[in-house]
């Protein structure tokens, strides 16, 4: 039996799975992060994929290798350009897979990977033209029209976290603008936000962050549902931002359906939030709705992984 090998490397953790070519993870495992840079990244990710196939092995016979990584990934030359808009040390990763497993190896970052899971396992399956729109600890998107994923001049496109949407907020962004949809309602912006309103004493029932963690956003929910003024501003700047985004990126691209994935829309909550601010104008052509991700959401970005190896090297039927 065909399988496809995967790996999900994030910032706090790295998946490697197996997965058949119907979509089903056969094995996984996961192994703990934090890397500092690029090239203890690539040791640490080299280090993880021998542990696994001497500890964990293989269900079927893997046929190819995916990885889905943050940052920056020239996908058709399998270079990882750099881990984000700092810390830029390009690594040849497919070629280093390659000769670790043996197998064929393809790169891509982590939201079009998830992107690419959508395109074979969820809404892809249903339409050509769709937006996945990843609002976890960052914000980015994967565009898809008539069935290929926008990649972009510079292997970039999709960084949609650094769209200025509510300016009149005045909160500054990374890139150097302010009102960016990122810092107003990522896991990361609300984490930021929540700790600079306790430091500053706002009364509140949201709990305290303890240091190195993100904020716990269904207490968030919950808070804001129980009337907390903190919690509700916070939920309703950030569900405006998003539709705000959600309405720019649907002017852009056309597409027939949004496809909302990452923790802090995942239950379900933020899009109710959303929907009283979405113009039914720019929305009209949308006609297959705004949905949630099928996908389990703890395995999106290793499914992801595993379906990039699938699609390149010719197992998919939509490829």
């Amino acid at each position: 039996m065909n399988t496809w090998l995967g790996m999900d490397v994030g910032g706090t953790k790295l998946l490697i799975g197996e997965m058949d070519e119907h979509g089903t993870l056969l094995r996984s495992r996961r192994y703990e992060t934090g890397y500092p840079n690029q090239e203890a990244a690539t040791a640490g990710i080299l280090a993880a994929l021998d542990a696994y196939r001497a500890t964990v092995g293989y269900v079927g016979e893997p046929a190819a290798i995916g990885l889905g990584t943050v940052g920056i990934v020239n996908s058709e030359e399998g270079i990882w350009l750099a881990m984000d808009h700092i810390r830029r040390a390009p690594v040849g990763l497919a070629s280093l897979l390659t000769s670790r497993c043996g197998l064929p190896a393809y790169l891509d970052n982590d939201v079009r990977c998830a992107t690419t899971a959508e395109l074979l396992f969820g809404s892809g399956r249903e339409t050509g033209h769709f937006l996945y729109v990843n609002v976890g600890t960052g914000i980015a998107a994967g565009c898809v029209s008539g069935g290929r994923i926008l990649r972009g001049a510079n292997h970039n496109s999709g960084e949609v976290g650094h769209m200025v949407v509510s300016p009149e907020l005045g909160i500054p962004c990374v890139c150097g603008r302010s009102g960016c949809v990122e810092p107003i309602a990522s896991g990361g912006g609300l984490t930021a936000r929540i700790r600079a309103a306790l430091a500053d004493g706002i009364p509140t029932c949201l709990p305290a962050i303890p240091a190195g963690k993100g904020a716990d956003i269904p207490a968030l929910f919950r808070c804001a549902d129980a009337g907390d003024a903190l919690a509700a501003t916070l939920v309703e700047d950030a569900a405006e931002a998003l539709a705000r985004l959600v309405l720019n990126l649907v002017r852009v691209s056309d597409p027939d359906r949004i496809v909302l994935g990452g923790g802090v829309v995942s239950d379900g909550w933020m899009l109710g939030r959303m929907l009283p601010h979405l113009n039914a104008a720019t929305m009209r052509g949308v006609t297959r709705g705004i949905v949630l991700s099928r996908l389990d959401p703890e395995f999106t970005g290793l499914v992801g992984a595993c379906s990039i190896a699938l699609l390149r090297a010719g197992g998919a039927s939509n490829a």
